[in-house]
């Protein structure tokens, strides 16, 4: 059996559930040790000395790190820019976007003592925009031009930066929120509908792609943001689901 990422030791950050808890999953189906940093666990990626101190532990138990996927990330409040507080501001960019300083700033050495590679989960809502939900998408944002620039900065040391940006993909929090919604079917329509191929996909088919990324057949992609979309920002949005074929 193929294992792209055989003995990477990789360091991924919001990895208990969703997106990030099957790209844990397939990076070990793919020979990777992974190293979870998450709320759940106790873990704050907002805190500069709790980053510092999860990728000094890591280091000394690993002795390596190969990779750092900035995958934690909160989408909350949905609101529009002059409803959204300043506290909320600051927590959706203390998450989503302070937290790669602090594992750029904290793993760098490291990385680049193993040619390694840095994915950051992005969305597609960076491009494309999302009505109520203007701060989330400026951290979105954020991280396109930070994946880019951090491309250029370490490709002297041999360490790839690229983001994968998923557009809707049926997580626990989706889930629950379309349930949450007068006509939950609807929703679920929707989501189908907005996308090319006619369906909203489980968080595996991003995962996937983040191993392809992560692993030595993307050795000459960099700064690169792969849309893992099912066409959802081509042409014209949809608000009822296409035909699938069968």
């Amino acid at each position: 059996m193929e294992r792209p990422l055989h003995n990477k030791v990789i360091f991924l950050t919001g990895g208990a559930a969703g997106i990030g808890l099957e790209c844990r999953n397939r990076y070990r189906a793919a020979g990777a040790q992974v190293v979870v940093f998450d709320k759940t666990t106790g873990g704050d990626v907002s805190s500069a000395e709790e980053v510092s101190d999860a990728i000094e532990r890591t280091l000394a138990r690993h002795g390596r790190i190969d990779v750092i996927h900035n995958n934690a990330g909160i989408a909350h409040p949905s609101k529009p820019l002059h409803e959204t507080t300043t506290e909320e501001w600051n927590a959706l960019f203390d998450v989503n976007v302070k937290a790669i300083l602090h594992t750029t700033r904290y793993g760098l050495g490291a990385l680049k003592a193993t040619r390694g590679s840095i994915l950051n989960t992005s969305s597609l809502v960076a491009s494309i925009g999302q009505d109520n939900h203007a701060a989330y998408a400026a951290t979105k944002g954020a991280i396109d031009a930070l994946t880019k620039s951090m491309a250029l900065d370490y490709a002297p040391y041999g360490i790839r930066v690229n983001a994968i940006a998923p557009a809707g993909v049926w997580t626990p929090m989706l889930r629950a929120w379309g349930q949450s919604q007068p006509n939950p079917t609807a929703i679920a329509d929707y989501l189908d509908g907005i996308h090319a191929l006619g369906y909203c996909p489980e968080p595996d088919v991003i995962a996937d792609a983040c191993v392809f990324l992560l692993s030595d057949q993307a050795r000459f992609i960099t700064g690169h943001i792969l849309p893992v979309s099912g066409g959802a920002e081509l042409g014209y949005r949809r608000s009822a689901p296409v035909n699938k074929i069968s």
